[in-house]
């Protein structure tokens, strides 16, 4: 961990693009309760091969112009090398100085995957646009990504978007950290070092929690899922349990050294706001880890 401990630390929440005006009106709440934390950005995801496109660009100029920096996702399946660079070409012309830059899921029913093909590719070719513009930031699996042919090969793919100009990583969810703690001794074995923010995710809901890390990979541990499960519809003792365990989990990384948090807000405030206060993140320079 001694790499990440040289890091300043910074801390994130994510978004979803709205589908409704009620959803806008909603995720505009939100957004305004976590801009009191004064968080050094906000990121907007983007949806199966760009399925959330226009969603995502209305999303992401919003929010950016109301005064905290706003990172859209942005995924090269499905896409080309001209749409991407025009994409690249309008953040920039409004101000967007950050990207998250994934290789992103094909959506059911396309096809072909797009002229590139890989997160390192994109992140190559945003280089080769945009020159250093945008901060970029890649995807890390701490529990290793669910199609990777291995933990070798998914530590190979990390590196080859470090190499190709990636700045800094956020990894996939998790809940256990030793899985970071290994996975960062691993990249620094290989002299990958560059920050590699947690992402975390509140647990406000047990059905949701177990749909979504099915999807994605990620691991509940057999004591917390066994513990959900005996709350059944209790979402009251859910809430308070996935608080405590996520706050905890929280303090571990910290106090060894990770350089931040990202939350997974799925357009909800109080979650991560409540770990947010646990952790006492308000006042930078005194956190005592």
């Amino acid at each position: 961990m001694e790499s990440q401990k040289q890091f300043k630390r910074r801390f994130s929440f994510e978004f979803f693009p709205p589908k409704t005006d009620k959803g806008r009106e909603k995720l505009q709440n939100v957004r305004n309760q976590l801009a009191e934390v004064n968080p050094d950005f906000f990121s907007v995801t983007f949806g199966a091969g760009g399925s959330t496109r226009d969603r995502t660009i209305e999303t992401v100029l919003s929010l950016h112009r109301q005064g905290i920096s706003t990172a859209p996702h942005l995924s090269c399946v499905g896409g080309t090398r001209q749409e991407i660079g025009e994409l690249l070409d309008l953040y920039k012309e409004n101000g967007i100085n950050r990207i998250v830059a994934l290789r992103g899921d094909m959506p059911s029913g396309m096809g072909a995957s797009g002229e590139l093909r890989y997160a390192n590719e994109l992140v190559e070719f945003i280089r080769e646009h945009s020159g250093d513009h945008f901060n970029l930031e890649v995807a890390a699996y701490p529990e290793f990504h669910p199609q990777a042919r291995s933990a070798e090969d998914d530590l190979k793919n990390f590196a080859r978007k470090v190499q190709a100009g990636a700045n800094s990583a956020i990894t996939q969810y998790f809940f256990n950290a030793d899985s970071y703690f290994y996975f960062i001794d691993r990249l620094e074995k290989m002299g990958v070092t560059i920050p590699v923010v947690p992402g975390i995710m509140p647990i406000v809901n047990f059905s949701n929690l177990v749909r979504f890390s099915d999807m994605c990979g990620a691991e509940i541990p057999r004591w917390i899922r066994k513990q959900l499960e005996a709350y059944g519809d209790d979402s009251e003792s859910i809430r308070q349990f996935g608080e405590e365990v996520v706050t905890r989990m929280c303090e571990k990384l910290l106090a060894a050294g990770a350089p931040g948090l990202h939350f997974y807000t799925l357009n909800q405030a109080q979650p991560s706001l409540s770990i947010w206060e646990n952790l006492g993140i308000s006042d930078r320079e005194k956190i005592a880890f």
